[in-house]
């Protein structure tokens, strides 16, 4: 789902990108109350989770692969606001250091994976766990439910901002200048791969997650539930946890990363232009737009998860996955900060300490 540079005309990445100004600010007025918490660890640890979930591909019947992103459960646990910071980190770090998705095309990106599935997927949630207690087997469902929706949507808008392009952007003889895909071709590309493999992933871990929580650390799911009645008295008189269970977690993500070189093939819509293939879209040279763009960023520090050499691609998967989550935690550790000082200088004074309600 990660949409390379070059596949989208840079009119359609500045509208994009313009869309998302907004979203981040308001986001950022949003967080403060976890932004001023104890909570900041855990948006780094969702912003850790959903870079390293999206590294396990999964293969397609079609022979491409998908992922899930996780954007879902970070909104149920701290808010969709929150979600939109957290998902918005892991997709600048993934496009800059690791050549995972466009620079130009970032905000189209966002736009796909840190705002629409996370509101969507959460409303769905919601919606699904009206007068729900917060230690019901429902809540676990729903929140699949609201990963696999969420998902699809977000797959579905990258599929039409794919499928568009050879409408509005082409030469006068009618050949694509960016992405030579036809809705014709992409909605269905997207749809099998997110609707019967990579929808079911996300199910699948945003339901086990809430359920475990559920069981074993209800005060975290009680962070964006304060008002929710727990029908356990035991487990509402549990304090916060600390973060060795989440810390264990990516531990344990980071050592199983290598599997996601398993799956063969690439996503679509993922190619480098070398790679097209041309005569299925009726081309005979690689779209001008796509060809001029699609090296626009070229600095990638460990490009495509490993060397450039492409030499010890397990050992290159596993260092991807501990820089990455040094960068995310560096990059929320000084967001954490600059929020801070803004509200200081705002206020005239220290914003106070303890644990806040999460903005939904």
């Amino acid at each position: 789902m990660h949409i390379p540079d070059g596949y989208l005309s840079p009119q359609t990445e500045m509208v994009f990108g313009a869309a998302m100004l907004p979203v981040w600010y308001t986001a950022t007025k949003r967080v403060r109350k976890i932004v001023k918490s104890k909570e900041v660890p855990l948006l780094a640890i969702g912003a850790a989770f959903a870079f390293l979930i999206m590294m396990f591909n999964v293969p397609i019947p079609d022979g491409t692969t998908a992922h899930a992103v996780g954007a879902v459960l970070i909104a149920i646990l701290l808010g969709p606001w929150a979600a939109v910071i957290a998902i918005s980190i892991a997709l600048g770090v993934q496009a800059l250091f690791f050549g995972d998705g466009g620079v130009l095309a970032f905000g189209a990106n966002c736009f796909n994976m840190a705002f629409v599935m996370p509101f969507v997927g959460y409303g769905i949630y919601r919606l699904l766990t009206r007068n729900v207690s917060l230690t019901s087997p429902r809540r676990a469902f729903a929140g699949g439910i609201g990963g696999y929706v969420g998902l699809n949507v977000a797959a579905l808008c990258a599929a039409i901002e794919f499928g568009l392009q050879p409408e509005l952007f082409h030469t006068a003889n009618g050949t694509p200048l960016y992405a030579p895909f036809h809705l014709a071709q992409t909605i269905p590309a997207m749809a099998l791969a997110h609707l019967t493999v990579a929808g079911l992933v996300e199910f699948a871990i945003t339901t086990g997650v809430i359920a475990y929580l559920q069981r074993a650390n209800l005060p975290i799911l009680q962070i964006n539930h304060a008002d929710v009645p727990v029908t356990d008295a035991e487990l509402k008189r549990r304090t916060l946890p600390g973060w060795g269970w989440a810390l264990a977690g990516i531990g344990v993500m980071i050592a199983l990363t290598p599997l996601g070189l398993l799956a063969p093939g690439g996503a679509f819509g993922e190619d480098a232009p070398k790679d097209l293939d041309l005569a299925k879209y009726g081309l005979r040279t690689v779209p001008q737009g796509l060809n001029r763009f699609a090296d626009f960023w070229s600095h990638a520090v460990l490009g495509g998860y490993g060397f450039h050499s492409g030499d010890h691609p397990v050992l290159g998967y596993y260092l991807s996955a501990v820089v990455g989550i040094l960068i995310i935690g560096g990059i929320i550790a000084l967001f954490a900060w600059l929020v801070r000082l803004w509200m200081r200088r705002r206020t005239g004074g220290a914003p106070s300490e303890g644990v806040g309600k999460a903005a939904t």
